[in-house]
């Protein structure tokens, strides 16, 4: 990058809060690369798009020539990261986290360039801590701060247990950049208030504070709930190709403004511009597409992510979806809305008797891919087309 205003704007894109950014500005203005940490929890052997937001940021940072400190928590996966969470969360067993760490690594180095990028676990110092060192280290804070977080006071208010070893998990991720001695740390939202105690603990210990960045939690493709493989709403880094691209295709058009900031790494004047193309009339699915590629093309190849373009295009008749689909809005409930109904109402079949009929003989399909489950339903903030025979499309959108 050129300037020291050119740099800024590139961290700061699709960034939700920078604490404190004068201080971040000063960090930079010193001229010597910067120690850069985020923390990943290897609780799940997958890891989706809605991850590599924070990764893609560190490989900016990457590229901007600072020092990159890819933390693994194998020591607080075992304990249960309880942000956001109702319930204690179950603890992980030794294995289960050397073996997520392991996919994660692989993972990763699609985005981050492993000459450059330190892989780090917090087992190395929080061990060597001992347990009176993690007793001194509980004493650095009060039961009162605690229960000011946000997940802490709705259960402790609703009655719902806490357990101890939770109120430790903030600590330690506080401690982790004291160990690294980092500058500046990434973490989602749902994050700051873990991300803020490394700045307190760091200036207890007499260190100059990180500078905090927490990037937004990433929609999944409903448009409306975080993307999450429990939800089902998800895109897997480690998915095949076409599945890969099909998602991304069967987001909504705003959606993918969201998905081009903060997935893409085309710069923001780029992507403005796809933006004033649309809105000067050109077809949006055509945008779309060069989203998919590079997502394809990054977690797999060139040519894998041209071939399953021309994948996607093939599924439909003729190569192409017609230039005028009727659009259908319709509404759901908190369930979603059943796709016999969709179907009937959006005047593609006659009646739920025919959309199983046609379900069942394989001649239903959204956004190409068949659909074999009569019981699916289509989540609110669904933007999808349908297609039933070799004619009948529609795009239902799902309020």
């Amino acid at each position: 990058m050129g300037s020291l205003e050119d740099t800024l704007a590139l961290i700061r894109r699709g960034s939700d809060e920078i604490l404190v950014e004068d201080e971040l500005r000063k960090k930079l203005e010193r001229g010597t690369p910067l120690r850069v940490k985020a923390g990943f929890d290897p609780t799940a052997p997958d890891l989706h798009l809605g991850h590599t937001v924070l990764i893609n940021k560190m490989r900016q940072f990457q590229d901007l020539g600072h020092e990159i400190y890819f933390l693994i928590g194998d020591f607080t996966g075992m304990i249960g990261d309880p942000t956001g969470k109702s319930q204690t969360r179950p603890t992980l067993t030794p294995e289960d986290v050397r073996r997520n760490a392991e996919t994660y690594k692989e993972q990763v180095f699609k985005i981050l360039d492993p000459e450059r990028t330190h892989v780090v676990f917090n087992s190395e110092w929080m061990q060597k801590l001992g347990s009176a060192g993690m007793i001194q280290l509980a004493a650095r804070h009060t039961v009162a701060r605690m229960l000011e977080r946000d997940d802490f006071s709705k259960r402790y208010k609703s009655g719902q247990p806490i357990a101890i070893h939770e109120f430790l998990y903030p600590l330690i991720q506080g401690w982790d950049s004291v160990a690294l001695r980092a500058d500046v740390e990434l973490g989602g939202t749902d994050q700051k208030f873990n991300l803020l105690m490394g700045r307190q603990l760091q200036e207890q210990e007499g260190m100059e504070p990180q500078v905090v960045l927490t990037m937004p939690i990433l929609e999944g493709l409903d448009g409306v709930q975080k993307m999450s493989k429990s939800l089902g709403n998800y895109i897997g880094v480690s998915e095949p190709p076409d599945e890969m691209f099909g998602k991304i295709m069967s987001i909504s058009d705003e959606l993918m403004w969201r998905y081009f900031e903060l997935l893409s790494f085309r710069p923001m004047r780029e992507i403005e511009d796809f933006r004033a193309r649309v809105a000067a009339g050109e077809n949006p699915r055509d945008i779309k597409f060069l989203l998919g590629e590079e997502i394809v093309a990054r977690f797999h190849s060139p040519q894998a992510a041209e071939q399953a373009r021309r994948n996607f295009i093939a599924r439909f008749q003729k190569g192409a979806l017609p230039d005028d689909i009727p659009e259908v809005e319709l509404q759901a409930g908190d369930e979603g809305l059943p796709i016999g109904y969709a179907l009937r109402d959006a005047g593609l079949v006659s009646g739920t008797g025919e959309a199983f009929r046609m379900i069942k003989q394989g001649a239903v399909r959204i956004d190409g891919e068949k659909v074999a489950d009569r019981n699916l339903s289509l989540p609110r903030g669904s933007d999808v087309v349908c297609q039933v025979g070799k004619r009948k499309f529609a795009r239902i959108k799902v309020g």
